[in-house]
């Protein structure tokens, strides 16, 4: 499950293996899913409530129905993985019996000057624009779009990949903030110029609740999700991986810690933990050495029941 404003496509980098291919080679049948948030559909106000009761249980029936299989393994991403915790924890997703989950997932921890740039801009561009999009370092709209790509290319000079600058203003406050440029190799770099598009100020809305109460909270919108994530036991009996990066500037590596500790105090012992000392937040997927440090444990994690 990809993250918020990319696709699917965003584990199929030019670098190889790729994610799907190292386990496919390892004998998975391995599908990728596009979501309410991919960039392969026209841009929507989505909400990740809406993604996690509407999108994840079809998508399920699909590949079980293809397959006939009984059950599922999952490896989900960012909001893709905040999404289809709330759809789990909520016992929407049961035939899922082992989960890794990178960057965030329950609690969502974000740097301190993130934080504050949330609390401004929200009250503010939020009120004007409907949509931020990493396609304006590339042709931005009159308007607020060209003052914010103004503002980006003002700011931002860590590399000379205006989508790349854009992707960090728009999910955080780092230079950059979804990966280390040393994780990556030149192709894997200038691909990405193609993989992000527009994310809704909803996101950003139902994200900053989140993050002011800590962990992952519902409107009420939809009966089937608790108002709080964090307030029962959870309703599935899947073992769970957490992965962080340490260097995460988009989340940061408490915030996947923090959902271990959750998970651990029902069933301690079941669950596990990785922290990769030189990562940060998407590299963990196309990272130039990725498939050396970081797929084998997500292919042994996958393993254990």
């Amino acid at each position: 499950m990809h993250g918020a404003g990319v696709r699917a496509n965003i584990f199929l980098p030019p670098s190889s293996p790729t994610v799907a291919q190292f386990l496919s080679d390892a004998g998975y049948d391995v599908w990728l899913m596009n979501w309410r948030a991919s960039i392969e559909f026209e841009a929507n106000r989505w909400t990740l409530a809406q993604a996690a009761v509407n999108d994840y249980r079809p998508a399920t029936d699909l590949v079980l129905n293809a397959t006939g299989a009984k059950s599922l393994k999952a490896v989900i991403h960012c909001q893709g993985s905040t999404s289809f915790m709330m759809a789990i924890v909520a016992g929407l997703l049961p035939e899922y019996t082992n989960v890794v989950s990178n960057a965030v997932s329950l609690h969502p921890i974000v740097p301190t000057l993130a934080r504050l740039k949330s609390k401004m801009s929200l009250p503010t561009l939020g009120r004007f624009i409907d949509y931020l999009n990493p396609q304006w370092g590339i042709s931005a709209p009159f308007g607020w779009p060209m003052l914010i790509d103004w503002y980006v290319r003002a700011m931002h000079h860590e590399c000379n990949n205006a989508v790349c600058k854009h992707s960090s203003f728009t999910f955080g406050a780092g230079f950059p903030t979804l990966w280390k440029h040393e994780n990556l190799d030149e192709a894997t770099h200038e691909w990405l110029k193609g993989e992000f598009a527009a994310v809704p100020v909803t996101f950003f809305r139902e994200m900053a609740r989140c993050m002011d109460a800590g962990h992952l909270v519902s409107d009420g919108t939809y009966p089937e999700l608790p108002r709080d994530f964090t307030a029962q036991k959870p309703k599935t009996d899947a073992r769970f991986t957490f992965l962080a990066g340490r260097l995460n500037d988009c989340f940061i590596a408490e915030s996947q810690h923090k959902t271990y500790r959750f998970f651990d105090s029902f069933t301690p012992g079941r669950h596990a933990y990785h922290e990769f000392p030189t990562y940060g937040h998407l590299d963990v997927f196309i990272g130039k050495n990725a498939a050396h440090d970081t797929f084998p444990i997500i292919l042994d994690e996958l393993s254990k029941n």
